[in-house]
């Protein structure tokens, strides 16, 4: 293995496994007993397009501070069981084919199938950076349905929530510096797998670039998904629960 990659797996490693202790370290929030009582995951379980946009806040519900266990079930299911997350990916990939980057990786289903697992890969360590990080500050990670109205006021809020998150009071805003840290640290784990001659860096910058694209689109669908479900299938989803 040629050094230059020898140096990128170890640095990559060794800021995962940082990370990795930085996420499994955190102080809990202490838990309500309604919250020990329920749990999260069945109050996830029963939340509308869960399964299509992951974990999220609806409009009706208050922030209320994440425990550790909690930020580890919103970060499998962000990364592991949501459709969405599988579609993105599926959707990059498409648009990576069309280009024809990169193009050592061919065309046809194989070369899909490779740039596919690359942007699946890159994305969750993105996830994964992004969550260690928000667990670090105590930011939220999840995603809250805009308490306006009207479709301009909610994508404005769509597009500024890629930009900015909460706090641990969650109601002071943050830099989503977690999100964009992650998505560039990333993008450069992502030059060791990556064919060519790559530079780290501008990988990196174009990963975190990408993801002020990307993540404005993802959450303008987050925020019209039940919208779009309800339109779709004929069907009523509630903005919460009954």
């Amino acid at each position: 293995m040629p050094l230059k990659t020898r140096s990128l797996v170890c640095v990559a490693a060794e800021f995962l496994l940082l990370c990795g202790l930085c996420f499994a370290q955190q102080k809990p929030t202490p838990e309500t007993p309604e919250e020990k009582e329920e749990g999260l995951t069945t109050k996830l379980v029963d939340l509308p397009a869960e399964w299509l946009i992951g974990p999220y806040i609806p409009s009706t519900h208050p922030l209320r501070p994440l425990t550790l266990k909690q930020r580890r079930d919103v970060y499998l299911r962000q990364t592991f069981l949501t459709a969405g997350s599988y579609m993105a990916r599926m959707f990059s990939a498409g648009v990576d084919q069309a280009r024809g980057v990169p193009k050592e990786w061919g065309g046809g289903m194989e070369g899909y199938g490779t740039r596919f697992g690359s942007r699946y890969g890159q994305f969750v360590i993105t996830n994964a950076l992004q969550s260690a990080g928000n667990a670090a500050l105590g930011y939220e990670s999840r995603y809250d349905l805009c308490k306006c109205s009207g479709f301009w006021a909610r994508s404005k809020h769509a597009i500024a929530r890629n930009f900015y998150t909460y706090n641990s009071t969650e109601r002071e805003k943050r830099v989503q510096i977690p999100l964009f840290a992650g998505a560039f640290g990333a993008g450069m784990i992502s030059s060791v797998w990556l064919p060519g001659h790559r530079s780290a860096w501008e990988d990196g910058a174009y990963a975190a670039l990408g993801q002020a694209a990307y993540g404005s689109g993802i959450n303008w669908v987050s925020e019209f998904a039940i919208d779009i479900l309800r339109k779709i299938t004929r069907k009523r989803y509630p903005k919460v629960p009954e």
